[in-house]
């Protein structure tokens, strides 16, 4: 009743100053009320038009771009006022003083919707710099809160680099990635609450291991040896493991003793044993990766659907939404469960934004020699005479719509819980930060980010 009640006095407001209606509308939607883009509509002229004098209103068109970041598909207006606000800004911050064009640009470079507030820590206590008396006193408190995040994640990541190290596989797949600070920051990014540390430990685990299970598809298995493994994932069968190569068999124990260890730990904390859902969906990781190694094998270009398809399932965000899920413990019925098992949209969308934006950019880490495919390799291959500029352009627009079904399904929804729901967004909103790659094929965005998080003090 009262969110409705909420809904109808927003919509019925006369408003007539932008940057607020675009706030209210913003943190409204953002904590799943449905109000109606159509608030939007009392800003035009009679041609349908954003009116002529908001085009000097760069508090409420950056109000107006913010607002235009939570759509959920069908909102051409929302599209229309984030295309209009965008273009004026860019415009303006060519005109305007440092200062101002900084603000500018942080905003057009990390809307508030799809990025980590944690990451961008520094620059909203940068922004409160001078001011009034609360102003710096509340500039005081969040370096505070700064510091003592700092600390606990230093202490976190600790503690995964000594399971890691005290693990043994960096020495056993020398050829596979050993990275456990950027595994670690896929937790910390997506479990943002500083009460989850525990949480946070242990899902870097698994997504320690998508990463060496993708290195052993990618750069060192043979076909042979690859069918062999997935057969013995999908069995789990450990009698079967003895028969794989040594550095395969070590890997499945390795996986077999942290998916234990993490099923126990739900059930003895919320009661319920979710070992049947991950090993399932290993299962299905190994299966997407088996299907792009006989593409590899076989000189095979899928079609682009054919391609994302599978795509979706080997980015691992599946994976990995399926063990927080589990790790939250957090509405653990057998209807939740056996949607979550499902791959639902909610945990998709996200996974086709990182599969899209590695794909954008034709990323490949800078220690990684493999064989991944790109959607616009096969997107060209089906459009003959489409451009590698016309095929990004296409991928860009379903990232896009990609973040409108996330949005449907983060903010409407009430299938799983709100914890959960924000965790697939951060997910999201980390991906652009983790595959960001510059022409080093080094990720200049994320490695400032970490040393801001890891290392530097917050005076400013």
């Amino acid at each position: 009743m009262l969110s409705k009640e909420r809904e109808d006095a927003f919509e019925h407001y006369n408003y007539n100053d932008l940057h607020e209606a675009a706030l209210r509308f913003r943190l409204l939607r953002q904590e799943g009320y449905h109000v109606l883009a159509g608030v939007f509509d009392n800003f035009k002229d009679r041609e349908g038009k954003f009116k002529q004098n908001l085009n000097y209103d760069i508090k409420g068109l950056l109000g107006l771009y913010e607002a235009s970041q939570l759509t959920i598909g069908g909102e051409d207006i929302l599209d229309e006022a984030g295309d209009y606000s965008y273009r004026l800004l860019n415009s303006w911050a060519t005109q305007l003083d440092y200062n101002q064009a900084r603000a500018i640009k942080d905003t057009l470079d990390y809307p508030h919707h799809k990025s980590l507030a944690r990451f961008m820590a520094k620059h909203f206590i940068r922004d409160f710099q001078g001011g009034n008396v609360w102003m710096n006193e509340l500039q005081q408190l969040a370096k505070l809160d700064f510091m003592k995040i700092q600390s606990q994640y230093q202490q976190e990541i600790l503690q995964v680099s000594r399971w890691w190290k005290d693990l043994g596989l960096s020495k056993e797949l020398k050829f596979a990635r050993n990275q456990p600070l950027k595994w670690y920051i896929w937790s910390m990014a997506t479990l943002i609450d500083p009460s989850w540390s525990e949480q946070r430990i242990d899902l870097t685990k698994p997504i320690s291991f998508i990463y060496l299970i993708d290195d052993i598809f990618d750069v060192h298995g043979t076909l042979d040896g690859l069918i062999s493994f997935t057969e013995v994932i999908k069995r789990w069968d450990i009698a079967a493991a003895e028969q794989l190569p040594d550095y395969m068999k070590t890997c499945f124990k390795a996986l077999d003793n942290v998916t234990n260890e993490i099923s126990y730990k739900v059930y003895k904390q919320h009661g319920w044993n979710p070992v049947d859902s991950l090993r399932k969906t290993w299962a299905s990781l190994c299966d997407a990766f088996l299907v792009e190694a006989r593409w590899f094998a076989s000189g095979h270009l899928p079609s682009a659907e054919e391609y994302l398809e599978n795509g979706i399932v080997s980015s691992g965000v599946h994976v990995v939404l399926v063990h927080i899920f589990f790790l939250l413990g957090h509405g653990l019925t057998k209807e939740a469960v056996e949607l979550v098992d499902s791959n639902p949209a909610i945990i998709s969308s996200s996974a086709k934004i990182l599969r899209l934006w590695d794909d954008l950019g034709s990323a490949k880490d800078e220690v990684q020699d493999g064989h991944d495919g790109s959607y616009v390799e096969c997107y060209m291959k089906e459009y003959k005479g489409c451009s590698v500029e016309n095929a990004r352009k296409q991928v860009t627009h379903m990232i896009s719509d990609a973040w409108k079904q996330l949005n449907q399904e983060c903010l409407f929804q009430k299938s799983f819980s709100s914890t959960f729901t924000k965790a697939c967004l951060n997910l999201a909103r980390m991906v652009p930060l983790m595959y960001n790659y510059d022409d080093n094929q080094r990720l200049p965005v994320l490695e400032h980010h970490v040393k801001s998080l890891f290392t530097e003090s917050a005076s400013l």
